[in-house]
């Protein structure tokens, strides 16, 4: 099955580098999406711009892909299965969880300059990055691409009541399921709520496994496609 991995914020489609060979030897086909903005050029990309290229992706992917979208691209997944809910076989959303229509994609930290930078460790201490060695953390900083305000600003449209139908997976690195289904029971997470095949899965990680436990990580999506 294709295997199409979107990438968080600051992050390029070399996040992915380690996942990939292990999910091509367990049979399957991912492909790193690279979106707008996320290259080392300066861009103005938009949010639509991006969804342009997660939705040309699915459309030339061989059969219905599983689309996974991590941290902040969970809403960028859902908007494909939005945008294509009879082509789209499965999401699955790692360490995030999908906006809800009217609210902006990512407004998380300050624009300066029009881009939101990377923030530094300070904001994701804790579980998130405990997994984390130093060496990793400062690649991961020194390779981190600011987004463009007209991403992390961009308005969220959902527009068709079938993305609901489409099975959704949580893959919870920095939470566990049991928290996740708790958010998502008590309606914190109102595109989740209304889903109406949602699975939860637990990965012993922070908030980047394709970092700390790529490995693992590929068997979970191996087996999420598998099961699709």
């Amino acid at each position: 099955m294709d295997i199409l991995l979107i990438g968080g914020l600051w992050l390029t489609g070399a996040a992915w580098d380690e996942v990939v060979p292990e999910l091509t030897a367990l049979g399957h086909r991912p492909v790193a999406v690279t979106l707008p903005g996320q290259g080392a050029e300066p861009s103005d990309a938009t949010l639509a711009d991006q969804l342009a290229t997660v939705l040309a992706a699915v459309d030339a992917a061989s059969g219905k892909p599983l689309v996974v979208g991590h941290s902040g691209a969970c809403t960028l997944a859902w908007l494909a299965a939005d945008a294509r809910p009879d082509q789209v076989a499965k999401v699955a959303l790692i360490g995030g969880f999908p906006s809800a229509d009217g609210e902006k994609y990512a407004a998380f930290f300050d624009i300066a300059d029009g881009v939101m930078r990377f923030p530094g460790w300070g904001p994701f201490e804790g579980a998130d990055s405990a997994d984390l060695d130093e060496a990793t953390r400062q690649r991961f900083a020194d390779a981190a691409v600011p987004v463009p305000e007209g991403v992390a600003h961009g308005v969220v449209r959902l527009t068709d009541d079938r993305r609901y139908d489409v099975p959704v997976v949580l893959v919870c690195p920095e939470f566990s399921p049991a928290q996740a289904r708790e958010w998502v029971d008590g309606g914190e997470v109102p595109e989740l709520a209304k889903a109406k095949h949602v699975e939860y899965v637990d990965i012993d990680s922070g908030h980047w496994p394709m970092f700390s436990k790529p490995a693992e990580l590929a068997r979970v999506l191996a087996g999420l496609a598998d099961a699709a």
